[in-house]
C-alpha cells in the first residue's frame, strides 16, 4: 500500500529508497508532492521533516499555480510558436505533398495536405521539433562527456509531463523532454548536464549539488528560468 503523509489540505506520497538523505518535491504542474525517505527512517521522523518545510512547499505551489501557461495550439494561420525562447508566427499551407516544417527569420512554414486536422498538424510539428533536438543534442552529450569524464549510451527524446529530464543510471542512458525545444538552449545544456551528472550521482544530494556547482556554476538561475517560462497547454495528470 502506498503510502501517504497528510499535512492538512496538502498530501505527501513517501517512497523509501537505499539513500542516505530525505528529498522532499514539489512537481509541476498541479504542485504535487513527494518525499523520498530512507528506507529506514520512521513515519513520525519524515512526517516531522515534510512538516518543517510546510512553508516551502507552499511557496512552490502557489508558483506553480502563478505560472503562466501556454493557450491551446490550434495550428493556424498567424498563430504564435516558440523555437529555442523566440516567438515566431505559423503559416500553414496546404498541399497535395509531404507535410513538411520551414523555418523562416521569422515564421515557421507548416505544409499539410488538404483537410488536415490539428491531430495532423501537431504531430507534424512535433516530429520536426525532434529533429531539431536531435541536431542539437549529441553535440551537448560529446561537449560534457569529456567535461565530466562520462559516457552516454544512449538519449531518448519524449513527451514528459512532470520533469524536463531523466537519467537511467543503470542503463546509461538520458531522457529529454521534447518541450525543451521551445526554450532558449542554454536551457538545454543545464538539463543536459543535470541529467548526466545523474550518471554519477543518481540523487539530489548534497555531492550532487556540489557537482553542479563545480560544473555548471549558473544552474540555479537557470532552473528558475526554466520553472517560470510558460507550461504547455497539456493536460497534466499527477
Amino acid at each position: 500500500m502506498a503510502e501517504t503523509i497528510n499535512l492538512g489540505d496538502i498530501a505527501i506520497a513517501v517512497t523509501r529508497k537505499n539513500i542516505k538523505h530525505v528529498h522532499l518535491s514539489v512537481h509541476p504542474p498541479s504542485g504535487r508532492v513527494t518525499l523520498v525517505a530512507p528506507k529506514g527512517t520512521r513515519q513520525e521522523v519524515a512526517r516531522a521533516y515534510a512538516a518543517s518545510k510546510l512553508g516551502w512547499i507552499r511557496d512552490q505551489q502557489a508558483k506553480l499555480r502563478g505560472q503562466a501557461r501556454e493557450t491551446p495550439r490550434r495550428f493556424v494561420e498567424r498563430e504564435s510558436h516558440y523555437l529555442w525562447g523566440r516567438r515566431y508566427l505559423l503559416s500553414v499551407r496546404e498541399e497535395e505533398a509531404k507535410p513538411s516544417v520551414c523555418l523562416t527569420h521569422r515564421s515557421i512554414t507548416l505544409t499539410v495536405r488538404p483537410g488536415s486536422g490539428i491531430a495532423k498538424r501537431a504531430a507534424v510539428m512535433h516530429e520536426w521539433h525532434k529533429s531539431l533536438l536531435h541536431d542539437a543534442v549529441p553535440e551537448l552529450i560529446r561537449k560534457w562527456e569529456l567535461k565530466l569524464g562520462v559516457k552516454v549510451a544512449a538519449y531518448f527524446l519524449q513527451r514528459m509531463k512532470t520533469k524536463w529530464g531523466g537519467c537511467n543510471q543503470r542503463a546509461q542512458n538520458i531522457r529529454l523532454n521534447t518541450e525543451l525545444v521551445k526554450k532558449p538552449k542554454d536551457l538545454l545544456e543545464y538539463v543536459v548536464v543535470h541529467e548526466m551528472l545523474h550518471l554519477i550521482e543518481p540523487t539530489h544530494s548534497p555531492r550532487f549539488l556540489a557537482l553542479m556547482s563545480e560544473h555548471y556554476p549558473t544552474w540555479r538561475e537557470a532552473r528558475a528560468e526554466l520553472n517560470e517560462l510558460p507550461l504547455s497547454a497539456e493536460t497534466w495528470t499527477p
